[in-house]
């Protein structure tokens, strides 16, 4: 909605952006000024914290369509509009001839937007505050709390359990406060999500990859698999398992109050890098007793070579 200080406040100006800036290169320009002056890389920075806030206002505005055409006609008006007094009010001065006589300053908004009431159209709410965080992998499977500053006071914001790397969260009623008695914008967050270097998210399920060896995976084993943040478990491994069976965990991958996912550990055969000649001539009588077959030959008919 409009607002009567549009006059005086070049938006993108406060940004550093042209007037035909496109909304892909406005977030970008957005981002990069809001993470060099927020309140958390500035703690006690007066300035930087008022710069903040500046770009906060400019950026909702502009990030908003319908808000940014309304902007602009405001401040064409303001840049051609002749101001007399008298009992005229505001008269001639529009850009493009339009002409606006007796009812004043608040009449020539009420004409532009359709309010009928000039500047009284009804409390405002709050302009939409933006921040970036980044998670470990474990705070954003299982949750967390994060201590934020907003405006002059901390606050602490619960991230829940799940958010993906990417995500953005809306937190409803922690943005800039309305300027005359409405409801309170809302606090949204971009979430960056580090990756781990043994799991991995799948949707709802944790993936991890278990070596076996050569041995266990021909004879079967029972083996330890590790899980995010808690104790290991045991799992079997079948006699015969080959390389790259799934095996399921249940309930050990994403647990929200919606959905609980699993984890999904991966076999890999371990290759010894180092055998013995005693081991090779071992390997080799036990390649003598298996049967005479070509682990290839099914993937070579399927290929039309054979």
């Amino acid at each position: 909605m409009a607002s009567q200080d549009w006059f005086d406040k070049d938006f993108y100006k406060v940004l550093g952006v042209s007037k035909d800036v496109s909304d892909a290169e406005l977030k970008k320009v957005y981002r990069k000024l809001s993470r060099q002056y927020h309140p958390d890389t500035n703690p006690g920075d007066a300035k930087a914290e008022a710069k903040f806030k500046e770009i906060s206002e400019a950026y909702s505005v502009l990030s908003d369509k319908k808000e940014r055409e309304e902007y602009d006609q405001v401040r064409a008006m303001g840049s051609g509009a002749r101001f007399t007094g008298g009992p005229g009010g505001f008269q001639g001065g529009y850009p493009g001839g339009a002409n606006f006589g007796g009812g004043g300053f608040e009449d020539v908004f009420a004409n532009l937007f359709g309010g009928g009431g000039g500047f009284n159209r009804g409390p405002q709410r709050g302009a939409d505050l933006t921040m970036s965080t980044t998670l470990d992998f474990i705070d954003g499977v299982k949750g967390t709390q994060l201590k934020v500053r907003l405006g002059s006071g901390e606050t602490t914001i619960k991230i829940p359990a799940g958010v993906q790397d990417g995500q953005k969260i809306k937190i409803a009623g922690k943005g800039q406060p309305s300027p005359n008695g409405g409801p309170a914008g809302d606090l949204i967050i971009s979430v960056t999500v580090k990756p781990h270097p043994v799991f991995s998210r799948d949707g709802n399920n944790l993936r991890v990859t278990v070596p076996v060896t050569f041995s266990e995976a021909v004879l079967g084993a029972t083996i330890q698999v590790p899980t995010l943040g808690g104790e290991p478990v045991k799992l079997k491994v079948a006699p015969g398992t080959p390389n790259g069976r799934v095996l399921r965990v249940k309930g050990r991958g994403v647990v929200t109050a919606k959905s609980e996912g699993d984890l999904l550990a991966t076999v890999e055969i371990a290759v010894p890098s180092h055998v013995s000649d005693k081991a090779k001539k071992a390997l080799e009588a036990f390649e003598e007793l298996l049967p005479q077959e070509d682990p290839r030959e099914e993937l070579l008919n399927k290929a039309g070579l054979l």
